[in-house]
């Protein structure tokens, strides 16, 4: 049977193996991208053979490229690099100018060239942005302390590689003078730039203002295709890439407003050229070389993952970030990424790599790459045992001028929105707090405006007891690293049995853990913001709002209820469940001139006449537990009071008048 067109077999042979890779992929948990690297290897010419028109698959690759270039520019606005710039131009820049100097410059020793070796020092350099990225957002790591340092580094890594390609020719020796090849190639670059900058202030806005307002979602998709492969083929004339045209493409429309409209028409053209890109590696990896030499190549690739974790490491540490979270950074950076094929590729064009160096190269960095969902996942484990077994010192900067009488305070870890807002309403309530923190900046920042913030990591013991954790009365862990929230609340209730702890978490599943880890308090955003969603949807509908406060207190009663280890026997829990669920404890500050100011406990007859039980008083920093008869209330004092919710919510006006302060919590 002969087919009119080849190219149309191949497709069919690539998308149903990539298909079936897919599904298998999703049920092994492993990023997709290693099944199309598996599947090239299968269907290429040193395989299966089921491919024939390879110089069209690698068109289609090409294409891949330019959209995974272009949708990198516009995910990576020129605000988000300046909010970044530290991780971004100091821990990223070190991780990439180290592996060069490390990884590349050395071979020389070895009669490599100059060109050759900073070649081999860019491939290395380069870590994969899509997997690791990936496979961080799925376990909420990319928050953490060590998804910070990858983050960082990667966004670099994405701009760096278009340098890096515009370097391939002066490295290789092919124009000739590379003094006179370099400021060529810089007043070229500079000419572009500069034209396509213009162009994006004055023209891009108006094209893209006049194709919105068609209203035609076919133009605009045109449009923005349209501008991307202009601008590539504007630089391709200019002798320059088309990969940097299409990121200067990406980075134009990032600034403008319909970026996120450009992205969403885009993605999924980018998701099956880049699937193709990564089908047409895996062709390119012959099966046998590695059998030959699979001593060489298993030596490579631990020597690879080895070195690039150890010098991510070491920019970590430049950032000013512990050994084990920078060790934990490094492994996830030991990868070689999906731009060191590109680059590879023009490096082949420009005979800096031979075809058996390639051959190394792509083995090696195919195993990196499968091998990189494992590493990450073994990160929390890994992450224990780098705590346990590494000097205090070097993640503890205790400052001279810590308080050392600490004494029933608030702990609060973490201090990004959540600890912000904690510490607060602590300041405003007179209650004492340190705050520890695992972001340099962050510690240096808040410290010169006056926080009581300490750089360390409240998992080790050394750390909780420089604040004095053993006469804390209260831990608030809000950050956002499961495994590390879990090591925190071991360590603090192993420290401290009497410590009251407070954990925010993601996800209702991660709440029974962290209870049985010794957590008494447990706030999973997943439940808070299902219960703000219907508060919201409730109050559209103008639900009245006490029904409203009613529905929530049914909920959280239920629902974490079922949720918190259970304190009473079932048959107590049945008879007691809808009692309690009614009753709270608020507190409520007595204002001048308030019912209750000037009078005692007994006068103002509060549990007689008005239902409300006073269980403790706050005053001037010192709490009085159950207050007896004669207890004069003053302005200022902050009452705790304990009674039915509704009747509590009618019976503030004796210490507040129309406003007061409540939480829900017996």
């Amino acid at each position: 049977m002969s087919v009119e067109i080849p190219i149309l077999a191949d497709a069919v042979m690539i998308f149903g193996l990539s298909c079936a890779v897919i599904v298998a992929s999703h049920k092994l948990r492993i990023p997709t991208i290693i099944g199309f690297l598996l599947t090239g290897v299968l269907a290429g010419p040193h395989c299966l053979g089921l491919v024939g028109a390879s110089h069209e698959v690698e068109m289609f690759a090409e294409v891949g490229v330019i959209l995974l270039l272009f949708v990198i520019g516009l995910e990576l606005s020129l605000d988000e690099l300046i909010r970044l710039k530290r991780p971004v131009f100091v821990g990223g820049a070190a991780q990439v100018l180290l592996t060069i100097a490390v990884m590349g410059l050395p071979l020389m020793f070895f009669d490599v060239g100059l060109g050759k070796s900073l070649f081999i020092g860019f491939l290395a350099a380069l870590s994969s942005t899509a997997i690791v990225l990936k496979v961080l957002g799925e376990k909420a790591q990319l928050a953490a302390p060590h998804g910070r340092i990858a983050l960082g580094a990667l966004i670099f890594q994405d701009v760096a590689v278009v340098p890096m390609m515009l370097l391939v020719p002066v490295l290789a020796g092919a124009s000739g003078n590379p003094w006179l090849a370099l400021g060529e190639m810089g007043l070229k670059g500079a000419f572009v730039a500069g034209v396509i900058f213009i162009g994006a202030r004055k023209v891009v806005p108006l094209v893209l203002g006049a194709v919105i307002r068609t209203r035609s979602r076919e133009l605009f998709l045109m449009t923005t295709l349209g501008l991307c492969f202009a601008i590539a083929l504007l630089t391709s004339t200019a002798g320059l890439s088309l990969s940097l045209g299409a990121f200067l493409a990406g980075l134009i429309m990032s600034e403008s407003e319909y970026s996120h409209s450009a992205l969403e028409g885009v993605l999924p053209f980018r998701d099956v050229f880049t699937s193709v890109f990564f089908v047409s590696i895996g062709m390119l990896l012959d099966p046998a070389f590695v059998a030959t030499h699979l001593p060489q190549v298993m030596g490579l690739t631990l020597a690879a993952l080895l070195a690039k974790t150890l010098l991510a490491a070491a920019a970590g540490r430049i950032l000013g970030y512990p050994l084990h979270v920078s060790i934990l950074g490094g492994l996830c950076l030991c990868q070689i990424g999906e731009f060191s094929f590109v680059l590879a590729g023009v490096g082949m064009g420009h005979n800096l790599l031979s075809a058996m160096e390639y051959q190394y190269f792509l083995a090696v960095a195919i195993v990196t790459m499968a091998l990189t969902p494992f590493l990450i996942a073994g990160v929390p484990s890994i992450s224990g045992r780098l705590a346990r077994l590494l000097p205090v010192g070097m993640s503890l900067k205790a400052q001279k001028d810590a308080d050392t009488d600490l004494s029933d305070h608030l702990i609060i870890a973490g201090f990004g929105l959540g600890g912000h807002h904690l510490a607060r309403a602590a300041r405003a309530s007179g209650i004492r707090y340190v705050i520890l923190e695992m972001n340099p900046d962050t510690v240096r920042r808040e410290r010169d405006k006056g926080e009581p913030i300490l750089f360390g990591d409240a998992s080790q013991v050394a750390v909780l007891e420089h604040i004095n954790v053993s006469k804390a009365r209260i831990l608030a862990v809000v950050i956002s690293d499961p495994a590390a929230i879990g090591r925190i609340v071991a360590t603090a209730r192993f420290q401290n049995p009497a410590l009251h702890i407070v954990v925010r978490t993601r996800f209702v599943s991660e709440i029974e853990p962290l209870l049985q880890m010794g957590a008494q308090e447990v706030v999973a955003e997943e439940y808070e913001t299902s219960v703000e969603m219907f508060i919201r949807v409730l109050s559209t509908y103008l639900v009245p709002r006490g029904d409203i406060e009613r529905f929530v207190r049914e909920i959280r009663a239920e629902g974490y209820g079922m949720l918190r280890r259970p304190m009473l026997n079932t048959a107590d829990a049945c008879n007691l469940g809808g009692v309690c669920s009614s009753f709270g404890a608020t507190v409520l500050r007595v204002v001048p001139g308030a019912f209750v100011e000037g009078k005692s406990l007994i006068e103002s007859r509060l549990r007689k006449e008005h239902g409300l039980t006073v269980v403790a008083v706050q005053r001037d920093g010192r709490t009085r537990l159950n207050p007896d008869p004669q207890w004069i209330f003053e302005a200022g004092d902050r009452v705790h009071v304990f009674g039915e919710q509704d009747l509590i919510s009618r019976k503030a006006v004796l210490f507040i008048g129309e406003e007061g302060e409540s939480w829900n919590g017996l």
